[in-house]
């Protein structure tokens, strides 16, 4: 069975290599013309993580990215709201990285240029359109060229065009009011050394981890500088490269040097900024026809709140390859899409309440101009029930998650169709 994985992103790559792992003839289309090291960080959750370790880059995602420690919650004063462990130190059985999106994208690039074949991970290569008939489905690129298989796994991303032949009235992605100024800075260590933090209230934010450590001891440290406007005011379409200005959101966060971390003159290390309207869109009722499905960004993009967008691509990919290799391949699509489907859409709905974040907002509401004792403003059950749950609604709840079977599969004779 030949599958064409359109995407060369996260979430098309890491198809590509589960496929590949699952005896599957794969091809990866791409539509940049060049793949670089591009934007700035994300976050794998320890499910993602062990797919990845999984698929043999455990030892690669340990060289590039920073096991997250510690994960803060803190008011825009400072003060400390909720401190959890993250990773082995919480007591999975993998770590939590803080990496590059674009050395990470770089990695699985290149293992599957070395797994598949480089002439089977094609850049340039911007797809147009498709046609399927009962013998398979055929990729139109934008640059004429064409090709041919069983099934087309469309990884595209939120500008997906699939996507766009399922639900051509869908229009653009819809934005919540947030910007979000991310940038990268070569930076003193803060608190561990490998503490990821979440300051603020749901008006005005600061998220802030380390994604890879220098010689020199200082971290290079991610950040996100998110405000809110009026839901009436013009957006640019979302690019995770557009340039921004840190004149634009530095004055307001002026005034935010814990102590512990100094937000402004954190910003004021970044050689570069980006500007990023916060973006999803609504569930689909449908990810699959015929021989095409959805899978990541194209299939239920979300709110980057619980970090478990490029984590959420991994599992689809994972689990796509799982059921392709044990049953038929329109068996295998519906129940992928079974399994898939509700359980992303659940999170859309999650992030678009705050998620996990929902105790900054709640802290914010009841105490705004900060607090003396914090469990006179909210309980240590309400803490630990909002981080639990969204652990699980996630898929990363630790006892589970160390407990279940593996999702690898071993080649073997395919399904009859």
């Amino acid at each position: 069975m030949r599958v064409l994985v359109i995407g060369g992103g996260i979430g098309g790559l890491t198809t590509a290599l589960a496929l590949q792992a699952a005896g599957l003839e794969v091809e990866v289309h791409e539509g940049a013309g060049e793949v670089r090291p591009l934007g700035v960080g994300i976050n794998l959750q320890p499910h993602a993580v062990r797919e990845l370790t999984e698929l043999g880059l455990g030892a690669a995602l340990a060289a590039i990215g920073v096991a997250t420690r510690e994960l803060v919650y803190a008011s825009r004063f400072g003060q400390v709201i909720w401190r959890e462990d993250r990773g082995r130190a919480a007591g999975y059985h993998w770590p939590q990285y803080s990496i590059h999106r674009g050395r990470l994208q770089l990695l699985l690039w290149q293992a599957a240029e070395a797994r598949l074949g480089a002439a089977r991970v094609r850049s340039g290569h911007r797809l147009a359109g498709f046609t399927q008939d009962a013998g398979g489905v055929t990729a139109h690129f934008a640059d004429g060229s064409l090709a041919r298989g069983d099934l087309l796994i469309a990884a595209d991303g939120i500008h997906s065009v699939v996507r766009r032949h399922f639900a051509p009235e869908e229009g653009p992605p819809k934005w919540n009011g947030a910007i979000l100024w991310r940038a990268t800075s070569e930076a003193p260590a803060y608190l561990t050394g490998a503490s990821m933090v979440q300051a603020g209230s749901h008006d005005q934010k600061f998220v802030v981890y380390p994604i890879a450590e220098l010689p020199d001891g200082r971290r290079l440290t991610n950040w996100i500088a998110e405000l809110r406007f009026p839901a009436d005011r013009p957006w640019a379409r979302e690019d995770w490269n557009r340039p921004g200005r840190l004149a634009d959101v530095l004055p307001a966060f002026e005034r935010w040097d814990f102590g512990w971390l100094d937000v402004p003159g954190l910003m004021r290390r970044a050689e570069a900024v980006y500007e990023f309207p916060m973006v999803d869109r609504d569930p689909l009722e449908r990810w699959t026809e015929g021989r095409v499905t959805l899978l990541g960004d194209a299939a239920h993009p979300m709110y980057p709140i619980g970090s478990n967008g490029a984590s959420q691509a991994i599992l689809d990919a994972r689990r796509l390859a799982w059921h392709l290799a044990g049953k038929p391949w329109d068996a295998a699509l519906a129940a992928y899409e079974a399994e898939r489907r509700p359980a992303t859409a659940a999170l859309v709905a999650a992030n678009r309440g705050l998620g996990p974040d929902l105790v900054l907002e709640l802290v914010h509401q009841r105490a705004p101009e900060g607090f003396t004792a914090l469990h006179d403003v909210i309980s240590q059950a309400e803490l630990e029930g909002t981080a639990s749950a969204y652990k699980t609604l996630a898929g990363f709840d630790p006892s589970l998650l160390n407990a279940r079977e593996s999702w690898s599969v071993t080649p073997g004779p395919r399904p009859a169709a």
